[in-house]
């Protein structure tokens, strides 16, 4: 299974040691996967390798940061029952302190990213301390399973009773500067329906601001990738940036122009990221590299 796991395309790949390994297993677990991850070359068709740690909360945190967090295969630690800022405070001093050529201020070091899974009322209510609590976080995932348990809510097809929480979430995130805002899992991913279903959260979840969706099952990728995914017309002028930037830095000039638009190192940078995503998602950009290929700064 963690090999098979490589095969797949996509943003994020995370491994879990928490619901999906019982007590008895957890160390055992720890161990194969630090040999898996320590023993691969990431692929390419991957954008980050992930570990999702047991909860702050329970003995078994500590061990995973421990034997992980200095992997340079682990680009991101998904913390889950994040309830407050101290959880987040907690591992970003252990992977400092297991990890400080991780962390230094050397600028070549890559300290892994902090991802926190928002699961309960205290966590919605306190989410702005929780996005200040670390210099290493990078986005938050919406756990609708264990909100509703915490809540007593019934799910239901509308996702109407989590309409408050994701709101909020997916807007502290953009408010903090969060780059990745990711949106709760569909459950149903089996025939017609179930990839009916999928598309109408992803829609959902993308009007409300979320840049991203759990994914459960391999056969949710390809659709998930899509809603997700930039605009044609997104990624058409994106190209055309790369490109002419391209020639204004041969040129030697730092500003210019595109259709009346000044275009400077911020704007080239967002579309440098948009062209990758667009690879990554599929789009054919050596074919609109090739249509635009005469671009030129203005």
């Amino acid at each position: 299974m963690l090999t098979k796991s490589l095969t797949l395309t996509s943003d994020n790949i995370t491994y879990d040691l928490e619901d999906s390994v019982t007590p008895t297993m957890k160390q055992t677990a720890r161990s194969n996967l630090r040999d898996h991850l320590s023993s691969l070359s990431k692929p390419s068709s991957i954008g980050e390798l992930a570990v999702r740690i047991n909860a702050v909360s329970t003995p078994h945190a500590l061990g995973d940061l421990t034997a992980l967090a200095a992997e340079p295969n682990v680009d991101a630690i998904v913390i889950p029952k994040v309830n407050s800022a101290s959880d987040l405070s907690f591992v970003t001093d252990v992977v400092r302190h297991v990890a400080p050529q991780r962390c230094s201020s050397d600028p070549t070091a890559r300290p892994p990213k902090l991802i926190a899974l928002i699961e309960s009322a205290k966590a919605v209510m306190d989410l702005r301390s929780i996005c200040t609590s670390s210099p290493y976080l990078n986005g938050l995932i919406f756990a609708a399973e264990d909100f509703a348990l915490d809540l007593s809510l019934t799910r239901t097809p509308n996702l109407t009773e989590f309409l408050y929480a994701r709101s909020a979430i997916a807007t502290a995130a953009r408010a903090l500067d969060l780059p990745s805002t990711i949106d709760l899992v569909c459950t149903s991913y089996k025939g017609p329906e179930g990839l009916r279903r999928l598309e109408e959260e992803c829609q959902n979840g993308k009007e409300m601001g979320f840049n991203g969706k759990q994914c459960i099952h391999p056969s949710q990728v390809e659709l998930v990738q899509r809603m997700f995914a930039p605009a044609e017309k997104e990624v058409e002028w994106s190209v055309r940036v790369v490109i002419a930037d391209e020639k204004a830095s041969t040129a030697g000039r730092g500003a210019w122009t595109l259709e009346g638009k000044m275009i400077d190192a911020p704007v080239v940078g967002k579309a440098q990221a948009v062209v990758a995503r667009a690879e990554k998602c599929g789009f054919d950009v050596a074919s609109m590299r090739e249509k635009w290929k005469d671009q030129e700064p203005e």
